[in-house]
């Protein structure tokens, strides 16, 4: 089900209880080797070896969900870059290496998100310019900020055998819940989704 408002039912992100707005802009932090510190992370220059700064909460998991950002605006191959950096998270948090098939098609799943949203900021919105990936203990959300005005929505009737047309088709199958949050005042949106951690 599509829906457009400020966060999903149920989300604890940094927009609750602060009015709706983020209590730290992953933007106005200087990103590290393209990865910023975003909810309380550790300063600049104090990230692991691959660049990535642990987020709040990754030292334990009772201190709130983890969150990984990565400016994507301007860079380009941003489909596998995207794709890659949701994996390296994937590993950070547990999901992988895989030790059953349904944890092994649940890191799929997520990869498989992250590629349709990203694609479709790329197809449909002048690219995407960030990619921010959270993870609590049930529930992963992928968000990509983009600069465009559309509104996403699956092609309906959906046609399997049409080229084109399934990214939000396949978003909506595979997730809990998809939608679009808007900044009023501020160009641009953030599309997200969220998948349930497989169990």
């Amino acid at each position: 089900m599509s829906t457009t408002r400020p966060c999903s039912p149920g989300d604890r992100g940094p927009e609750s209880g602060d009015g709706g707005a983020s209590a730290v802009s992953a933007r106005s932090v200087a990103p590290v080797d393209g990865v910023a510190p975003v909810d309380g992370a550790a300063p600049a220059g104090t990230g692991s070896a691959d660049g990535a700064v642990p987020a709040a909460g990754a030292a334990s998991a009772s201190a709130g969900p983890q969150v990984r950002a990565l400016n994507l605006a301007g860079e380009s191959g941003v489909v596998p870059l995207a794709r890659d950096f949701a994996r390296q998270a994937l590993y950070a948090w547990g999901w992988l290496p895989a030790a059953s098939a349904d944890r092994r098609a649940a890191a799929e799943d997520v990869l498989l998100v992250v590629s349709e949203l990203v694609t479709n900021a790329c197809l449909h919105a002048e690219g995407p310019d960030e990619l921010r990936i959270s993870c609590g203990n049930k529930v992963l959300r992928i968000e990509v900020a983009d600069r465009g005005s559309g509104q996403p929505a699956p092609r309906t009737p959906h046609r399997a055998g049409r080229p084109g047309g399934h990214g939000m088709f396949i978003v909506q199958r595979l997730c809990l819940d998809w939608g679009v949050v808007r900044t009023p005042g501020v160009a641009g949106k953030t599309v997200w989704a969220e998948l349930g951690a497989p169990a």
